[in-house]
């Protein structure tokens, strides 16, 4: 009985590979997924068997929580203003150090040591990210946090042909300038350059929620319009994520997911399976 089931999974994600083969799929890790010992060792397994069934995913990470935690060790002041931390020189060094230099490393060698290798990049390196000053939404200067402006995917083309990129969210203005850049902005700009494929965020809920209170209200599918149109009734940390799943949209990617990183194997399930796990967004109809 167990043969059975087993040989029916299969056969369901046979179509989806056959789908997905030679396609680009940008997944921005972050949350549980990144911080529960087990399932950062799944997520590495599960990027690992993406590559070998011939899909190119491009990881790209952020690490809010580390950064701050070491801040709180170096006793530096930790502030955020609608989502953005506050970020003068010194915290955008400590950013840089702990997402360039522990985070993206850490991540590489999980990958490594599941089978494929995997080359750690910054939006520094090649010049890769090219970034411009931003506010807050409410226009409060919030110090050195970059905006995306120009994304130079000849670097990971490059390095993609041969490695699995592993991109940390740091970027540079035109002056030579560093910056902190929010994760979500990050793929979704990576994902628009590359012509992804998916641009898949993992996340600690279920998925885009109706009503942020149910758990039950998770809407498996929509269209970018839809979001579009309830992005001004949305706050939080799902705001960001799906404006980049819409501007993603609007940019070429062919499909967005928000999927929940608590769950072991969630992007396996999100992507080889006929019933998927979160949310779905899709070009509107």
């Amino acid at each position: 009985m167990r043969q059975d089931h087993d040989v029916t999974t299969l056969l369901e994600a046979l179509p989806y590979i056959r789908e997905f083969h030679g396609q680009t799929v940008v997944i921005k890790y972050g949350g549980a997924a990144m911080e529960d010992p087990a399932l950062r060792e799944e997520f590495a397994r599960d990027v690992v068997l993406l590559k070998y069934v011939g899909i190119n995913p491009i990881v790209v990470h952020g690490g809010g929580p580390e950064i701050t935690a070491y801040m709180q060790r170096l006793s530096m002041p930790v502030e955020f203003v609608g989502g953005l931390r506050v970020s003068d020189p010194d915290t955008v060094e400590v950013a840089k150090m702990v997402l360039v230099g522990k985070v993206n490393k850490d991540i590489v060698l999980r990958i490594n040591r599941h089978g494929q290798p995997a080359v750690g990049l910054s939006g520094d390196d090649g010049g890769l990210f090219h970034v411009t000053r931003q506010s807050a939404p409410d226009g409060t200067d919030v110090g050195f946090v970059g905006r995306i402006v120009r994304v130079d995917r000849r670097v990971v083309d490059h390095v993609a042909r041969d490695y699995i990129p592993v991109i940390a969210s740091i970027g540079a203005d035109f002056e030579g300038n560093s910056y902190n850049v929010n994760a979500d902005d990050a793929a979704g700009a990576i994902a628009r350059a590359l012509g992804a494929y998916k641009v898949m965020f993992l996340t600690d809920v279920e998925g885009w929620l109706r009503d942020p209170a149910d758990p039950d209200s998770v809407v498996s599918e929509a269209g970018a319009d839809e979001i579009e149109a309830a992005l001004d009734g949305i706050s939080g940390g799902m705001r960001p994520k799906l404006a980049a799943c819409v501007e993603a949209i609007h940019g070429g990617v062919h499909f967005a997911h928000i999927v929940d990183g608590r769950v072991p194997h969630s992007l396996l399930l999100e992507l080889f399976t006929n019933k998927g796990i979160g949310t779905k967004i899709r070009p509107a109809t």
